[in-house]
């Protein structure tokens, strides 16, 4: 867009210092650059209106990613402290049969 904006400026330039007096063909080239110029910048704007769009998607594609890595972060320290809880359960019940049979042997 900033270059048509630099083409059309140098064309005036030209025909100025030519010092042109009938602008009637100019004047069609200048409107015809001036149609490119707004139909880019719609462009432009459907282009930055698609690519927010994009982007916000992809940050609530982020933020649920984000989310389901905090439930499942909060479900593994669950397990690992019922395997804990599990594993010292298990070392208590070995140690009462231990001295079940050490009080047996020792009759």
């Amino acid at each position: 867009m900033i270059k048509i904006l630099k083409v059309s400026a140098a064309a005036l330039c030209v025909v100025f210092a030519a010092g042109c007096t009938d602008l009637k063909p100019i004047q069609s080239q200048i409107d015809d650059l001036k149609s490119q110029v707004s139909k880019m910048a719609s462009a432009n704007d459907s282009a930055i209106s698609a690519a927010k769009a994009s982007a916000d998607s992809a940050a609530r594609a982020a933020q649920a990613a984000q989310t389901a890595a905090q439930q499942a972060q909060s479900r593994a320290d669950a397990a690992a402290s019922a395997a804990q809880a599990s594993q010292q359960c298990c070392d208590a019940t070995n140690e009462k049969i231990d001295r079940m049979f050490k009080k047996s042997v020792s009759k």
